[in-house]
């Protein structure tokens, strides 16, 4: 019920012609996401949805049928990500509610043959599996046109966990193939007004994470990491964008695409002008001068799109290109896809601080298994890939292909017992850890320091 109202709200708000803020893809897609809603509301309470009417006894079949789990929708915002399946969200009809696209064969062999070189197994395994205009940033590429990368992070603990890797692994190989520079945001300014933390808090958090971000490897002379706290004071081409977006953003608007309410404190409120202006070349003057027309390419979860579909709007507006997107699927908890991390339950995940035995410890405890519960039945029917979690981390974290299809045969099959599995996980993720320690350690202050300095970067394009 709660989701048949936020999305009848969403469009109410957002296809009033006067501030169309939807392309009728996406108002198309959002009505047929409503109406499977309806659908499965029926279903589950044996009469039809109506509006500010409570429902009445639920149908005697509604939480037991075998298709109740898929009846439920997952639920996807920049704060919260929730699925009743055990193998996660459903991909495919998040492509749809949001409407972005897929990306397909087609397209990674174009980024192959633009590049040069073989595709990231992020790619290649549909980690990142969702697009907006990546076709348009190729097509420029290609003709020598020049485009930049921006991604960020939300410092809200000093300790990341390997899931926050993600977006920075895969961004740092884009960084590498296409030879363009890069602009990291450190929301500290976003998590001091959604979490309960000091400012110095924020900004400290903000230091710490940039060096784990640095550990991965980037290059300093095409990387620009910036605080939100710092930056935004000594960067007037960045506020008058934050202040553009602003103007052209109503609060019906906001509250809309993200859920505020008129209890929510004003600086939430402002807050998407602040992730959206990055998007747009002239923020960074050091960098690119007083440029309008490079566009920019977002690798991000896809649990921040709703940001970028507000940008997007919006840039035309103000005469800048739209930003294009890369869209990532979310990192499993230890205790399975249904579950949240969190870095307060150091359980949750493998955290960038732990030792090879907390490693250990946690992949033989904590990691959901897909195996049967005796060694006679898995032998017999075999493990489930699907939900299994150490399966999920070794399709994000082990390069060869050949060697993971193999496992994938084996657990299936029942050749490859859970425990054996879970010593596979084991020994790719304690050298990996053990490495990213060794290069963090390497990262003092000053260097993190000047990767944080507004400055100009070295690139090709003029």
């Amino acid at each position: 019920r709660a989701s048949i109202e936020h999305l009848e709200l969403y469009l109410c708000l957002n296809c009033i012609h006067h501030f169309c803020f939807l392309s009728q893809d996406e108002i198309d897609s959002a009505v047929k996401m409503l109406l499977s809603l309806k659908m499965s509301y029926k279903a589950a309470m044996g009469e039809d949805y109506k509006a500010d009417c409570p429902p009445g006894n639920p149908a005697p079949t509604s939480n037991h049928g075998p298709d109740a789990a898929e009846a439920e929708e997952d639920f996807v915002d920049p704060w919260t990500v929730q699925t009743s399946s055990a193998k996660g969200i459903d991909y495919d009809k998040l492509i749809v509610r949001f409407g972005s696209s897929k990306i397909d064969k087609e397209l990674i062999n174009r980024i192959e043959r633009a590049t040069g070189q073989r595709p990231h197994r992020f790619l290649r395994r549909g980690i990142f599996f969702s697009h907006r205009d990546m076709n348009q940033v190729l097509d420029a590429y290609e003709n020598k046109k020049p485009f930049y990368l921006y991604t960020g992070r939300g410092p809200s603990s000093e300790a990341m966990h390997v899931g926050h890797l993600i977006p920075f692994i895969f961004t740092k190989w884009l960084q590498d193939v296409f030879n363009v520079p890069l602009v990291i945001q450190m929301t500290d300014d976003e998590k001091y007004l959604w979490k309960d933390l000091t400012l110095d808090q924020a900004y400290g958090y903000a230091v710490e994470n940039a060096k784990d971000i640095i550990a991965c490897g980037f290059d300093i002379n095409k990387t620009f990491i910036f605080s939100d706290l710092d930056y935004m004071g000594m960067s007037s081409g960045f506020y008058k964008n934050v202040v553009k977006i602003q103007k052209h953003v109503t609060f019906n608007q906001v509250k809309g695409i993200f859920g505020f309410t008129d209890s929510d404190s004003i600086g939430k409120i402002s807050f998407p002008a602040i992730q959206a202006a990055p998007s747009f070349s002239n923020s960074f003057p050091q960098i690119f001068q007083d440029r309008t027309d490079i566009q920019c390419l977002i690798p991000c979860a896809i649990d921040q799109d709703p940001y970028f579909r507000m940008t997007r709007d919006v840039a035309p507006r103000i005469g800048y290109p739209k930003p294009a997107l890369l869209h990532s699927t979310f990192f499993p908890a230890l205790q399975g896809a249904q579950t949240k991390m969190s870095a307060s339950d150091p359980n949750s995940s493998i955290f960038l601080t732990d030792t090879a035995k907390q490693i250990k410890t946690k992949v033989n405890k904590h990691a959901f298994s897909g195996g049967r519960d005796t060694i006679e039945e898995h032998r017999q029917f075999g493990g489930n890939c699907d939900v299994d979690v150490s399966f999920m981390y070794l399709t994000f974290f082990l390069e060869d292909d050949d060697k993971l299809e193999q496992i994938r045969k084996d657990y299936t099959s029942g050749a490859m017992l859970t425990g054996e599995l879970k010593k596979v996980l084991i020994e790719v993720l304690q050298p990996l850890i053990a490495e990213h320690q060794a290069r963090r350690k390497e990262v003092t202050d000053e260097i993190a320091k000047e990767f944080m300095t507004p400055r100009e970067l070295s690139f090709d394009f003029q």
